[in-house]
């Protein structure tokens, strides 16, 4: 595999990432509002179990393959780049663990999510949409 497939790999995976944080803030957590308070926990549980399948491995594939790219590089690349390209993703692991890994280490199962908007927000939300058609 030569140094610029090798980073187009690194960046289809990215977007595959930046993806499926997208469709969990955006759909998945908002649809659990739906969901009858007493199954909740089951599919929370459910949620978590693939989680390490669908996020965990790309993301930690994302990671390596983003500290490899200071070694295996297109030989155009530039050196801040490769450099910026590290700092940013330690930064990233740095800062999610202290922000948001702490919290989700002790947090309980809740309901409702308090990430997710109330019911009455969603349907103003759903009424303004439909009002603009």
């Amino acid at each position: 595999m030569t140094p610029k497939v090798f980073l187009l790999l690194n960046l289809v995976l990215a977007f595959y990432n930046v993806g499926t944080i997208w469709a969990h803030e955006v759909d998945i957590f908002r649809t659990w509002k739906l969901i009858n308070p007493e199954d909740f926990p089951k599919v929370q549980a459910t949620h978590w179990r693939k989680l390490p399948y669908w996020i965990f491995t790309p993301v930690g594939l994302a990671i390596c393959g983003g500290v490899a790219l200071v070694w295996y590089h297109p030989s155009s690349s530039p050196v801040w780049a490769i450099w910026a390209n590290l700092t940013c993703q330690v930064l990233a692991i740095v800062l999610t663990a202290i922000f948001w890994g702490q919290s989700q280490a002790v947090q309980e199962p809740a309901w409702p999510p308090e990430s997710i908007p109330h019911e009455d927000s969603c349907d103003a939300l759903d009424a303004d949409a439909a009002h603009q058609r």
